[in-house]
């Protein structure tokens, strides 16, 4: 597998979404089709598999992104470790931050221990349900979260989550694939009259108007596409297989047979030296979390939390 550039991974769409208020922020479209079983065993087993290289190119440029940030952050959640590939480019963009990492639920991570070892015997450190979710765990100055928010059947929900965990000014950097990828096995699919062969991806301006429903603000979407090349259709299709699988409710259910395989194989997009050809819309985004303006009525609640981010943003300011 080998990458390839070209205008559309060297010019990046971008997309500043207007500063708006939760409150005036319309509700985002109704939420993909998705099979949430399919889609907890599809973060099961690339938790349990190496990152695939695709994560980890992307996490290596989103890390190359950090510069937006103007002062290091001392605190930094990495949200999704297992699958999400960039615990190395993310260690060497903040070699003094102290770092967290959670699960896709939001819980601890436990650090892995050696048979041998004393805390073996001691018992191991809490597991994953065991422990507390990021609000109660850091007020993070920083939350990475490479290329999850594809495999959660409810993106909103996860964003409110991200909101949660941050500080006031906290920024958040995460990236996620785009309704442009995979636009030729979607279509090969579709021709052939075979059910689709991945759940569709949320636009970026979705996602955008996500983070603000969710209490974001400034936030930024851009994206790029990547396009993989391999020597042949099998090869191709193994590594598709590594980096994710289909959750669509509306996939072809049951086993596919040998005869199947190579007949998809031998239809995959050919590039001009003969090596098959892919494209993977990467979505890159992030936004700030500002102290809450609470909306002045004539009776008004405030949230503990919230109260503690407005007098230390006062005192700070």
């Amino acid at each position: 597998m080998s990458p390839s550039g070209g205008p559309q991974g060297d010019l990046p769409g971008v997309a500043r979404l207007p500063d708006q208020t939760p409150a005036s922020v319309e509700p985002a479209p109704a939420s993909r089709p998705v099979d949430p079983v399919a889609l907890a065993r599809i973060r099961q087993r690339l938790e349990r598999s190496p990152a695939p290289w695709l994560h980890e190119e992307v996490a290596r440029r989103m890390a190359d992104r950090l510069s937006l940030i103007r002062q290091a952050p001392r605190r930094v959640i990495d949200w999704w470790p297992q699958g999400g590939g960039g615990a190395s480019a993310l260690t060497v963009a903040t070699p003094d931050a102290q770092r967290l990492s959670l699960d896709a639920d939001g819980h601890l991570v436990a650090a892995p221990t050696r048979w041998w070892s004393m805390a073996h015997w001691r018992g191991a450190p809490r597991q994953v349900g065991d422990t507390p979710d990021a609000r109660e765990a850091i007020s993070a100055d920083l939350l990475w979260a490479n290329m999850l928010l594809h495999w959660v059947a409810d993106p909103p929900t996860l964003l409110r989550r991200w909101h949660e965990a941050l500080a006031v000014d906290g920024f958040l950097m995460f990236s996620t694939l785009g309704p442009g990828t995979l636009e030729a096995l979607q279509a090969i699919h579709a021709d052939a009259g075979w059910g689709p062969p991945q759940a569709p991806f949320v636009d970026m301006h979705d996602v955008g108007d996500m983070l603000l429903e969710a209490g974001f603000a400034d936030p930024v979407m851009d994206q790029e596409t990547l396009t993989l090349t391999w020597a042949d259709g099998d090869a191709a299709l193994a590594e598709l297989r590594a980096v994710g699988g289909n959750a669509d409710p509306r996939r072809t259910r049951g086993l596919r047979t040998p005869r199947w395989r190579s007949a998809l194989a031998e239809r995959l997009p050919r590039a001009r030296d003969q090596r098959v050809a892919l494209d993977f819309e990467i979505v890159y985004g992030h936004a700030v979390r500002v102290a809450p303006r609470p909306r002045i009525e004539a009776e008004t609640t405030v949230r503990l939390q919230d109260m503690r981010s407005i007098l230390r943003s006062r005192r700070a300011g």
